[in-house]
């Protein structure tokens, strides 16, 4: 197997269209002192190889929230009657195909799960929760957290490190 390397124009790059992925192939070259040529090639590399998984559009969650009733975040942590890899899958893969979810961790110890789920408001909630966790025999306890207010959000990783 090949093995990936990252070198410090390659961690740049990352960083900055983890910040900012309208940047133009030519504002990224100007910015890093690269041709443009070069850096659509590391760029498209970083993409083949799979360091960028996608660029999407962050949304305002406030303000969409507002708009169109999106006004409920909670945290769910869920722990399985039955541990095996296929009851794992099994639910991981109900939690992740469940729109509503928009994050799904397996974690240890405690729980199985760990999830953050939005919903409209606690009707919509308690819908999800049925289609997703009481209809389903395995799941043994659930604990939910409700968010009241987001202090940070964040999708980046610290790939350059700051140095003091």
């Amino acid at each position: 197997m090949k093995q990936e390397f990252l070198d410090s124009t390659d961690l740049k790059l990352l960083d900055a269209l983890q910040h900012d992925a309208t940047l133009s192939n030519v504002a990224l070259a100007e910015r890093f002192k690269i041709s443009p040529p070069t850096c659509l090639r590391r760029v498209k590399r970083l993409t083949d190889e799979g360091w960028i998984e996608r660029q999407i559009a962050v949304l305002n969650a406030d303000k969409l929230g507002a708009a169109l009733g999106h006004g409920l975040t909670s945290l769910v942590e869920v722990t399985l009657d039955t541990q095996g890899a296929e009851h794992l899958d099994a639910f991981e893969q109900r939690a992740i195909a469940d729109e509503s979810v928009q994050q799904c961790w397996r974690v240890s110890p405690g729980p199985d799960f760990v999830l953050v789920v939005q919903a409209a408001d606690m009707p919509d909630y308690l819908a999800i929760t049925q289609r997703l966790l009481t209809q389903d025999a395995n799941v043994r306890n659930v604990k939910a957290f409700f968010a009241t207010k987001r202090a940070k959000f964040t999708s980046t990783w610290p790939v350059l490190r700051k140095t003091t």
